[in-house]
């Protein structure tokens, strides 16, 4: 069996004067002498070009459910097929999939997949869709845009869990190809993004609004909560109203539990009390769907009517134990219109986690 090409020409890069070549894609905008490789280690200067060194080779195929990613409006219940690659484009000390993402040994990409075969995988699986996910796939948009045009051949759709920091055409390009995306919105303070994730705020945001206004991708938003480091009742409610205000009240909040982890190891863990107070902080400002995450607990993981407050979906982990939406995605009590994705009845994936073996090229 051949692996695919690792030497993959890549997009979004222009020459400089000196000789250089300077990344497009992200706001680091790495500029790179021969033989050297980008922040996010994927990308790489080779024969005065830009290659993507990760292109047809990834860290593990394994099926989700979609709430795993978190995605609670878009087809609950169904099956997802996820995959990454190695590198980030970001620094975050805190990162929970830190030997991905934070990986410089490219012999841990020990699976080899085309994208037909990625898109062959899924729809065998009768996977409703597949995700770019474990490390961002900003950084292997590349085979991230590949892999999304498979999928639709096949009627199968595409999830972006990314950070959002991404910028120019690469964003535009990146986005066009993604049918729903999850962005982790790591903080709302510059001195957080700059301090524990080596990145800054403001690209984050121009991200978000402009996936909101500008693209009909789903999106919902992830923060996970650090104790002592973006936790605050100030900072909970500046980042809710801003979200409610620049994006609408309808766009899904998770607040998820951090675990100890990579550099932050020995910092305590998020207590269920936090993630709790930041979703009634949210609700309070008048976002309608709020979620808590990491942690076991029912009410948080439920989906409320805006409306009449009704029960529509009542989840245990990722299970989901009662679904009273119409066919049309309206609460079967008062007919409110729920915003999302959703089938006439739920999937039934449940807690499971199954990893897949995919052949390096489509049957």
């Amino acid at each position: 069996m051949t692996a695919p090409e690792t030497r993959h020409p890549a997009r979004y890069w222009h020459r400089l004067d000196d000789g250089r070549i300077e990344c497009d894609l992200c706001p680091r905008t790495c500029r790179l002498h021969e033989g050297q490789r980008a922040a996010c280690f994927v990308r790489q200067m080779d024969r005065g070009e830009m290659v993507l060194t990760t292109w047809g080779r990834s860290s593990g195929f394994c099926i989700d459910p979609i709430e795993k990613k978190p995605l609670n409006h878009f087809h609950p219940g169904s099956k997802v097929l996820s995959f990454g690659t190695a590198g980030c484009n970001l620094a975050c000390k805190f990162c929970q999939n830190w030997d991905i993402s934070k990986s410089r040994d490219m012999d841990r990409l020990m699976d080899t997949a085309t994208p037909e075969a990625i898109a062959s995988a899924a729809a065998h699986h009768d996977c409703r869709s597949v995700a770019f996910t474990y490390n961002d796939p900003v950084i292997f948009a590349e085979y991230a845009i590949d892999t999304a045009d498979a999928c639709h051949q096949r009627g199968v759709k595409t999830v972006a869990v990314t950070a959002g920091y991404i910028h120019g055409q690469g964003r535009e390009d990146f986005f066009r190809h993604v049918d729903a995306a999850n962005v982790d919105l790591k903080a709302f303070s510059e001195a957080f993004y700059f301090k524990l994730t080596g990145a800054h705020l403001a690209p984050v945001l121009d991200t978000l609004y402009w996936l909101r206004h500008e693209t009909k991708v789903w999106l919902e938003i992830t923060t996970l909560l650090i104790p002592g480091e973006n936790d605050s009742d100030d900072e909970l409610r500046a980042l809710s109203d801003w979200v409610v205000r620049e994006l609408g009240p309808d766009v899904p909040l998770h607040f998820t539990a951090f675990h100890p982890d990579y550099k932050l190891d020995r910092h305590p863990a998020t207590p269920l009390a936090t993630v709790r107070r930041a979703r009634q902080i949210a609700m309070d400002a008048g976002a309608h769907y709020v979620y808590t995450g990491n942690v076991r607990d029912t009410e948080g993981s439920t989906t409320l009517c805006p409306a009449c407050h009704t029960a529509l979906i009542v989840r245990d982990g990722y299970q989901i134990m009662h679904y009273a939406l119409t066919r049309e995605g309206h609460c079967s009590n008062c007919g409110h219109a729920i915003a999302g994705h959703f089938d006439q009845h739920a999937g039934d994936f449940g807690n499971r986690r199954i990893p897949v073996r995919i052949s390096a090229h489509a049957p």
